[in-house]
């Protein structure tokens, strides 16, 4: 995942997809409008990346700010440092709680502050 993030960091997401497995999934973790399971590696590419690469331009800074690996899991502790399309600021904190099998990422538990989405995005732009 180290090296993962710094192509992240670079706005190289191939790495990130090339290490999903097929049948991962995707949770954004809480309760109210932004929690949701994307199941499946196209459903992530084509719906939450797709969003994304709509809803901030590029290139995506992404700072990693601390990674804990457990056996099959690795937690990592990153910041976003991004900017909506009409210029607004859109720095959020996330934990990632990554589950991998054979190699492959299994499973992401996604951790953010969800006012802070939806007082960038409101609660109608949600992927």
């Amino acid at each position: 995942m180290q090296q993962v993030f710094a192509e992240m960091a670079k706005g190289n997401l191939d790495p990130f997809v090339d290490i999903m497995a097929d049948d991962m999934q995707w949770s954004w973790m809480g309760t109210e409008t932004w929690t949701r399971t994307f199941e499946g590696k196209e459903t992530v590419v084509n719906e939450l990346l797709a969003a994304v690469k709509a809803t901030l331009t590029e290139p995506f800074e992404v700072v990693p700010h601390r990674f804990i690996a457990d056996e099959d899991f690795v937690v990592i502790e990153h910041t976003g440092k991004n900017t909506t399309p009409d210029g607004r600021p859109y720095h959020n904190k996330y934990c990632w709680v990554c589950r991998f099998s054979n190699g492959k990422l299994r499973e992401l538990r996604e951790y953010m502050d969800t006012e802070l989405v939806t007082k960038t995005f409101g609660t109608d732009d949600k992927p």
